[in-house]
């Protein structure tokens, strides 16, 4: 009897150990769909914790971001999230997420941990990132006499966009001035193309009223005299329905606008052109993977952020999905790299030179800020150096 006792206890002792070893994180992802590179990290991370599941869940972007904001504020936060890094200063802000662990020795690209920066913290893994670059219809720039190459400056980029207005029945440029978050996008790319920045990462100084910033809305407001019209009633991806009708000679876009034109068109692809302060830069925007407070999980959810956003997991993501490689995989010891040939140049040559997507609590008063901005100098409602120190106005507000 003693003996049934022992064994009794010994099984139920054990059985008590065994559910403390269960564990459940509950990730999140957004964007609807589960990459097969994450997938295969998430496995491998199950079959290394015995006891540990992953509750992988895709959510739409539409609601994806809001859902984990809401459970986090609730208390049932997600163990952790795949989000875009726009997001962090709220979440840091309110207390809601943990800093992220990242391993000093992971080979960023220059500027990507600016994206995730806020006074000297990062506060998420960078997982997926882009680049912009000029795309050119060379077909219609040698219709209009030119020769199709490269702008290197805003001024070679105003002759060609001029001389295609000049001599045919296109636009020299397409321009994005709707009230919408790349409204922003747009415009940075060309105020970090001419030395400018929005706040830095390291302090959190708005850096936004400055003489780079008025050089680059009057280029604006100059672009707008060669551009499609009405300006202010377009987004950045409805360009692309422009370029493909022969409508525009050129527009920036991402990498992907590459495989979305239409094949018969004879494009040129270009780094955005460097403005009177600065040379070619580009926007830097990330989504990152970020660990939340109050889980009961934050060790584990570390670890796994850590493994899908490094090496050969990054490296499968990047070259599958085609997207600009967020590590230096030179460094790591790849070879036959997949970004080093074809329009990938154009997209990593400016990437040391480029800027962050500007971190703040809250992103809509932020993408006010410049919409009112460009819209203001799209519609001449007012002077450049009148918006240009109302939106450094604003931005003190936002921040």
């Amino acid at each position: 009897m003693k003996l049934m006792k022992l064994t009794m206890g010994a099984l139920l002792l054990s059985g008590t150990a065994m559910s403390a070893q269960a564990e459940e994180l509950h990730f999140i992802m957004c964007g609807g769909e589960v990459r097969e590179a994450d997938q295969a990290v998430v496995d491998q991370f199950e079959a290394d914790h015995e006891g540990v599941t992953v509750n992988l869940e895709a959510v739409p972007w539409g609601t994806c971001q809001d859902k984990s904001l809401t459970l986090a504020a609730a208390g049932d936060p997600p163990s952790i999230a795949y989000m875009g890094s726009r997001t962090l200063r709220q979440l840091a802000n309110n207390d809601l997420i943990v800093p992220a662990n990242i391993n000093p020795e992971t080979p960023y690209q220059p500027g990507v941990l600016n994206t995730v920066t806020i006074e000297g913290t990062a506060w998420g893994y960078p997982h997926a990132f882009s680049t912009k670059a000029l795309y050119i219809n060379c077909d219609i720039v040698e219709a209009s006499g030119q020769a199709c190459e490269a702008p290197a400056t805003w001024d070679d980029m105003y002759t060609m966009a001029k001389g295609v207005v000049d001599n045919t029945d296109a636009a020299g440029v397409g321009l994005s001035g709707k009230d919408f978050d790349n409204t922003m996008h747009q415009f940075l790319n060309y105020l970090y193309s001419n030395g400018g920045s929005v706040i830095d990462p390291a302090t959190g100084e708005n850096m936004l009223d400055s003489q780079q910033t008025r050089e680059t809305l009057e280029f604006y407001g100059k672009l707008a005299t060669v551009s499609q019209e009405g300006p202010t009633a377009w987004e950045r991806d409805q360009l692309k329905d422009l370029f493909n009708d022969g409508q525009i000679a050129m527009y920036v876009q991402g990498p992907w606008g590459y495989g979305q034109h239409n094949e018969d068109i004879n494009q040129l692809v270009a780094p955005v052109p460097a403005g009177p302060s600065g040379e070619s830069g580009t926007i830097l925007i990330t989504d990152s993977i970020v660990v939340f407070k109050g889980s009961g999980h934050e060790e584990l959810a570390q670890e796994l952020a850590q493994r899908i956003t490094s090496g050969d997991s990054q490296y499968d993501l990047d070259s599958s999905w085609g997207l600009t490689p967020i590590l230096d995989y030179a460094a790591m010891g790849k070879t036959d790299l997949y970004y080093e040939s074809g329009i990938w140049p154009n997209f990593t040559a400016t990437i040391s030179t480029g800027g962050p997507e500007p971190l703040v609590e809250d992103f809509k008063s932020l993408q006010s800020v410049f919409t009112n901005m460009v819209q203001g100098i799209l519609l001449e409602d007012d002077t450049v150096d009148n918006l240009v120190t109302i939106a450094g106005e604003e931005l003190a507000d936002a921040l």
